[in-house]
């Protein structure tokens, strides 16, 4: 056989292997920030959407923030579907009426009007749910998908059966209305990811920035806002049948921190624009979703871990919202989910994969 036969037969042998698939993903959270930008980013990763859910911000403002987020990094291609206005059954009045009883919540989203103590984080601008959005970096000239957050999920759950991750960074209320809407939801994604809840933070960074975030955990060690704002949708999606689940609690972003210095040099590894976005961000917060992105990218991120089944209580009382869980023989069993929850992370491995990512966009 020739040498020109045999390179023609080898060339007919890779068009036959098919080329790799890439991961795809579906990005629920509240607004936009850098875990979306190391998604979109990464050459493995496709990112099917993103669906907008109430918060930190109302879903309003958090669909602008994403519209305008895709188009700063060049990726208008990606479509953003608002999702739920309000929790399943929470609400800022009842949330109210449980501070007079239980005491003040530390962090409070879209409800937040002042922090109970100094803080060395800004407080954010108040806002009603209709009230019009004007953004700070500019507003978006693209429009949101004409669907709802919940059909969206489920359509492609279902287009796509067990290749879909969904990667949560906000409350769970879309994921929980989809569950709801389609009992088979849960089971036909490939697995979920999500950050909140606690198990009580051990690791806390040594500056005053991260101490003013963990003193909630002192005497609340179970609570965290992801949770707390829609306890119901928490619960249900807990006891889902998802074929895997990790659990970012807050413990490991207590030793995390998006420094100025670290802002500073994921703004001079970004192209010009997206650089002027970073720049933009306010430092002194932990990284709690970059870490959910981060685990799913680089499982070597995570240090610790366990296995867990977990829920979270939805009684209105003074551990509303608190996390639930059990190791396998103590579960009560009435529907909750094993889950991989993370416990620690290695900080320096997240902050490069951020770095690699983030300039990586508009290139």
């Amino acid at each position: 056989m020739t040498i020109r036969r045999i390179a023609a037969l080898l060339l007919m042998l890779l068009v036959a292997i098919p080329a790799e698939a890439k991961r795809k993903v579906i990005i629920d959270d509240e607004g936009f920030g850098l875990m979306h930008m190391m998604l979109l980013a990464d050459p493995d990763v496709e990112v099917l959407g993103i669906t907008t859910v109430s918060g930190n911000v109302w879903v309003n403002r958090a669909t602008a923030q994403a519209l305008r987020g895709l188009e700063i990094v060049g990726r208008r291609d990606v479509p953003v579907v608002p999702g739920a206005t309000y929790p399943l059954v929470n609400t800022e009045a009842a949330t109210e009426r449980w501070e007079a009883l239980y005491g003040k919540l530390t962090w409070k989203g879209a409800w937040m009007k002042a922090w109970a103590e100094p803080t060395v984080q800004s407080t954010p601008p108040y806002h009603r749910p209709d009230d019009p959005v004007d953004l700070p970096w500019g507003n978006p000239t693209t429009k949101p998908a004409g669907e709802i957050a919940a059909n969206f999920l489920i359509r492609m759950v279902r287009r796509y059966p067990g290749e879909v991750t969904i990667i949560e960074g906000g409350p769970m209320t879309n994921l929980a209305l989809a569950q709801r809407l389609d009992p088979a939801f849960a089971g036909l994604a490939r697995e979920l990811v999500y950050m909140g809840g606690s198990l009580n933070p051990q690791r806390v960074r040594d500056d005053r920035s991260a101490r003013d975030f963990a003193r909630e955990f002192v005497n609340t060690p179970r609570r965290e806002f992801n949770i707390r704002f829609d306890p119901e949708a928490a619960s249900i999606v807990s006891r889902s049948p998802w074929r895997a689940i990790t659990v970012v609690p807050v413990d490991p972003s207590t030793a995390t921190q998006l420094t100025r210095a670290l802002r500073d040099r994921l703004a001079a590894a970004a192209t010009p624009e997206v650089a002027r976005f970073v720049a933009r961000m306010e430092p002194g917060f932990p990284m709690w979703d970059e870490i959910a992105a981060a685990v799913w990218l680089d499982p070597g991120v995570v240090t610790a871990r366990e296995r867990l089944y977990v829920d979270y209580d939805t009684m209105f009382g003074p551990n509303y919202g608190d996390l639930l869980s059990w190791h396998a023989a103590y579960r009560p069993g009435l529907g909750e989910q094993p889950a991989d929850v993370v416990r620690a992370i290695d900080s320096a491995r997240m902050e490069a994969l951020i770095e690699r990512e983030v300039a990586r966009l508009g290139r």
